[in-house]
């Protein structure tokens, strides 16, 4: 999975994606070639569902089955 920035530059690659404990971690590359470790916890994952909204909470769910618009 990359991720990218608006400028459609690779910012991150995700090569695993595992749990350790109650946190999800991501590992990858950073600008392909920083390996990085990020770590999202309970307290965190609530922070970001705070900021859904319904709309954007369908978007989500329907997100893998969209079009890319390259």
């Amino acid at each position: 999975m990359k991720i990218h920035a608006a400028d459609k530059s690779e910012l991150m690659q995700v090569s695993k994606i595992e749990r350790k404990g109650n946190d999800l971690v991501l590992k990858g590359k950073v600008y392909g070639t920083m390996p990085m470790t990020a770590t999202l916890t309970p307290e965190e994952a609530k922070n970001f569902l705070k900021l859904l909204t319904p709309g954007l909470a369908w978007f989500l769910i329907t997100l893998p089955f969209r079009k890319s618009k390259d």
